[in-house]
């Protein structure tokens, strides 16, 4: 095994897990707060793929790969603190620019190749059927001739079936640290199916909702373009990252099993896009329709609305008529019920009946405009 450069980072030195001297001034106060919990969820070192050692402490780890001939040093972690990753970087050699990416995470999808060690970001992602949505997550991974380290900063996906899988299939391990590379694409790769069936199940809601009238799908639409957006810049990545380690097939001389594995993987993740890029057109048409819907629809309240507003106006051009025809024999009627005495129609004789045929006149006068003007 080749020697490894053991001098500290320049950036990751403050990272390092440094022994604590107490102060001998001080009493030593009895221990109450329980150790930290390890942050390595699995630590084992293989020969031939299989296991031959489990060590508690990757410095441990280090020790057992010198021991025998081509092994293979596998760390995984879940949710590492700095100082950890920063203990890592010194023993194995870590690139210090990966090394800071994996500490602040939050990375996009990525391959990178420092020297001998491979660098390696993915995102996950898993459908969650009771919310409808869809949770991301991101792995790194850091690969040399000897070691891989996996560092998993969400729950998804399931590293230990990986590396069960892989313990099952030692000739396949055997071949080193690009196995695990494989074997991690291809569960992350298949973790996306269930989200595309999700997605493909909820695009169908949407639309059976678009056409039901339902006014709270435009946010659903809205919403879940932007899981399909999400899920997109975390699947269409991987296309460039298998196109370049397929580049490097014979410059490094990878296996050819392998090869053909991730050539495979490759497909998949191909099919995956496709069907998400058919997801964002899909739902760009039926936002649309939507958009149209809802104008259709606001059109038609608009419609009813001045319908009945007009309606409304003939009655009240109806009722306004009739008020002016009876106004006007009450107005005649008002002036001759006046009690005056000096009145020169109080002693006429035709005095009564012009009175009324006044009012029958102006009745009828009014009715007949009323009519011509179609307001009765």
């Amino acid at each position: 095994m080749t020697e490894r450069r053991l001098a500290p980072l320049s950036a990751l030195t403050t990272l390092t897990r440094r022994p604590h001297r107490p102060d001998p001034r001080v009493a030593a106060a009895p221990a109450t707060a329980p150790e930290p919990r390890s942050r390595v969820v699995d630590n084992a070192v293989y020969s031939e793929g299989r296991r031959v050692a489990t060590p508690e402490t990757a410095a441990e780890s280090l020790e057992e790969l010198a021991a025998g001939e081509d092994r293979l040093a596998w760390l995984g972690l879940y949710r590492p603190e700095p100082g950890d990753l920063g203990e890592l970087a010194e023993l194995y050699d870590l690139p210090e620019l990966a090394v800071e990416d994996a500490i602040k995470a939050h990375q996009r999808p990525k391959f990178e190749r420092y020297g001998t060690t491979l660098f390696v970001v993915l995102k996950a992602a898993r459908y969650l059927d009771a919310t409808e949505e869809v949770e991301f997550g991101e792995l790194h991974l850091f690969l040399g001739a000897d070691f891989a380290i996996t560092v998993r900063h969400s729950e998804s996906p399931d590293l230990s079936r990986v590396r069960r899988r892989l313990e099952s299939e030692p000739a396949l391990l055997a071949k080193g640290s690009e196995a695990v590379l494989y074997a991690t694409l291809d569960a992350v790769v298949d973790g996306y199916r269930p989200v595309v069936d999700g997605l493909a199940t909820d695009i169908d809601e949407i639309e059976t909702q678009v056409f039901g009238g339902d006014p709270g799908v435009s946010r659903r639409i809205y919403e879940l373009s932007q899981e399909v957006l999400e899920f997109q810049r975390a699947a269409a990545p991987l296309t460039g990252i298998l196109v370049a380690i397929t580049a490097g097939f014979d410059k490094y001389g990878v296996d050819e099993e392998l090869r053909s594995y991730l050539r495979d993987v490759a497909d998949h993740v191909s099919q995956v896009t496709e069907r998400v890029e058919a997801f964002r057109l899909q739902l760009r048409d039926i936002l649309t329709v939507n958009a149209t819907l809802v104008a259709q629809r606001q059109n038609e309240e608009i419609r009813e609305l001045t319908e009945t507003s007009i309606a409304q106006g003939e009655e009240v051009k109806k009722i306004s008529a009739w008020a002016a025809i009876l106004f006007a024999p009450s107005l005649v009627g008002g002036v001759y019920g006046m009690n005056f005495d000096t009145m020169p129609e109080l002693d006429w004789y035709f005095g009564y009946p012009f009175a009324l045929l006044l009012m029958v006149g102006v009745s009828v006068t009014l009715y007949l405009v009323f009519k011509r003007r179609d307001w009765i």
